[in-house]
């Protein structure tokens, strides 16, 4: 069940990723092209290598695991919410 629910948290880590990635922020509109091309590339590497984490050790049943993945996600949402929402 665990895994199942990291699952799910990832793929709305990658959709936040992703709206993240495409809004228009002052932040990212001064970032050079190819420094952002690399950036987006590098943070979506970064979300599979937890992703991958975080169900490898649900599933040899280490709470501590699902629970790290939780909280990843909750910053993550939170972080992702400052920016799409124009707080930052």
């Amino acid at each position: 069940m665990a895994v199942a629910v990291i699952f799910v948290l990832g793929i709305v880590n990658f959709a936040l990723n992703r709206a993240v990635m495409t809004c228009n922020h002052p932040l990212l509109r001064h970032m050079p092209p190819l420094l952002k091309t690399m950036n987006r590339r590098f943070s979506l590497l970064i979300e599979y290598v937890m992703l991958v984490a975080g169900m490898l050790l649900a599933a040899q049943g280490w709470a501590w695991g699902a629970i790290g993945y939780g909280v990843y996600s909750m910053m993550n949402g939170f972080s992702a919410w400052l920016i799409l929402s124009g707080r930052v």
